[in-house]
């Protein structure tokens, strides 16, 4: 047993211990119940309840949330694919977010996976003082993926993360994080254009 001043008291019979509890106007409150014999200290069990609570707020608070996010590549993609995808990853990365980068196969594309290490390599260089690598290249069937982490500059707030707001350009999320379940929206990142308006029918007349 163990005293309120937490000095080892020594092996006392149950009764023995509560009796000295309750002449502190304490509890008895049994802390390692796998030891042999088990173990218990004298304390005021209410003061010791909001003791560990506080801890555990406290270590929550310290705790810092990460993200995974993923974006999809096509190992033929565009420049300007290329760049507003790079941005989403840059943006995220600003944000203190973890993302997964997937390069997906089709057909005899499988046949050529330096072009999808190419491509995550040229990434993890353009990105590398926002993120660095948490785990290479790797293929998984027809895909080849790579995890990019934030920087420590990033999360130590020396990034700043508004920086990652497009100039100009459209808030509006990438359609590969937003519908993971329709790859073919996710690879292509880009909008349909409406069709074009019919002419009027003088216009068609005149002609």
């Amino acid at each position: 047993m163990i005293d309120e001043d937490g000095q080892q008291v020594g092996v006392m019979k149950t009764p023995d211990a509560l009796t000295l509890a309750q002449e502190k106007d304490l509890d008895l409150v049994e802390v390692a119940p796998e030891a042999r014999p088990p173990v218990t200290r004298i304390l005021d069990y209410s003061k010791y309840k909001y003791e560990q609570a506080q801890k555990v707020k406290q270590a929550r608070k310290h705790q810092q949330q990460i993200t995974v996010r993923e974006i999809k590549f096509r190992p033929k993609i565009a420049e300007h694919d290329y760049d507003t995808k790079k941005h989403h990853v840059e943006r995220f990365l600003r944000h203190k977010d973890k993302v997964k980068i997937t390069i997906m196969f089709r057909g005899r594309e499988v046949t050529h996976p330096e072009r999808g290490t190419a491509i995550l390599d040229r990434l993890a260089e353009e990105l590398q003082e926002l993120g660095v690598v948490e785990q290479r290249p790797m293929q998984e069937g027809r895909n080849m993926t790579m995890m990019m982490a934030p920087s420590k500059a990033v999360l130590a707030g020396r990034v700043d993360a508004d920086a990652a707001a497009d100039e100009g350009g459209s808030p509006t999320p990438p359609p590969e994080v937003a519908d993971e379940a329709n790859p073919e929206a996710a690879e292509l990142g880009q909008t349909v254009p409406p069709p074009a308006e019919a002419p009027s029918g003088e216009a068609a007349s005149a002609a």
